[in-house]
């Protein structure tokens, strides 16, 4: 039996739908099964290896089922219909993907650790702090006011003209510490995408075993808006003095002021602090 899990709110609300046109069009013997409210696990736990599980969402679907999945074995093959708004995961693992259907399985494990807040989970794409967490939280209060035209380039944009207030920020990676002035981004991650198509990290494998922490800093508003375009292409990491990459296994990262953040999509407001960490 094949069974279509959607996230109705993913894609601006209209995950019902896209499933609805997904059953209708391509799998018109699947069951439709709504991913609100529903105990992932004890639904896993009555299938079979004959059975087929196609997520219908975005990036933050799949975030949060890689979180409540983790650990177990699946029962039979999980596959990602790409619903969202972003996608950044299937950009990622393009290679694998046909008619914007991918098997995730292989991709469920070995997965990174994020700490903040009162909040551990795990993560699938990356964790964006700094102007990008600035601009996931824009977006959310306009969707609170009801809008639904929600660009977060151009958010990303007017923040850097104005509004965002860049931090000082120490970073450490597997022990080594460093110290960053004028921070416009401080990320961690375990593929190359966020945000809708950004090359974060061009050269992070999520297959390695280790992230990427990418640091933006040291820049003035309008080097850094003639520089930030690049980081849809990964040609932002070209510019070496404001720039930095780390690689490592653990990634803390301390602002110096309450920032917002966010993790696969998910906005955590007034955040101080993180620390992504690899299995041991």
């Amino acid at each position: 039996m094949t069974y279509i899990l959607f996230n109705p709110l993913a894609n601006n609300s209209t995950g019902k739908e896209i499933a609805l046109k997904l059953q209708h069009d391509r799998f018109p013997e699947a069951e439709l099964t709504d991913l609100v409210g529903l105990d992932v696990n004890a639904f896993l736990d009555g299938l079979s290896a004959d059975d087929d599980i196609i997520l219908c969402g975005g990036d933050g679907t799949l975030s949060r089922f890689a979180d409540d999945v983790y650990g177990r074995k699946l029962p039979c093959t999980v596959r990602l219909f790409g619903a969202g708004t972003g996608n950044d995961f299937l950009k990622d693992i393009s290679a694998d993907v046909t008619d914007n259907i991918a098997t995730v399985n292989k991709y469920l494990t070995d997965l990174p650790t994020v700490k903040v807040n009162d909040i551990e989970r795990k993560f699938i794409n990356g964790i964006g702090y700094g102007i990008d967490g600035m601009a996931c939280e824009v977006a959310d209060d306009k969707k609170l006011r009801g809008e639904t035209d929600i660009n977060y380039t151009k958010i990303s944009i007017g923040l850097c003209l104005g509004g965002y207030k860049c931090p000082e920020a120490k970073v450490t990676v597997d022990g080594r510490v460093m110290h960053f002035r004028r921070v416009w981004l401080a990320s961690a991650m375990k593929g190359r995408y966020y945000g809708g198509g950004m090359m974060v990290a061009p050269a992070q494998d999520r297959t390695s075993g280790v992230m990427s922490c990418i640091v933006m800093h040291d820049s003035g508003r309008l080097h850094t808006l003639a520089v930030f375009p690049g980081i849809f292409s990964g040609s932002h990491v070209k510019h070496k003095k404001i720039v930095t990459v780390l690689t490592g296994k653990e990634i803390t990262v301390e602002f110096d002021r309450p920032t917002a953040l966010q993790i696969d999509g998910d906005t955590v407001r007034g955040v101080r602090k993180y620390t992504a960490k690899m299995p041991d």
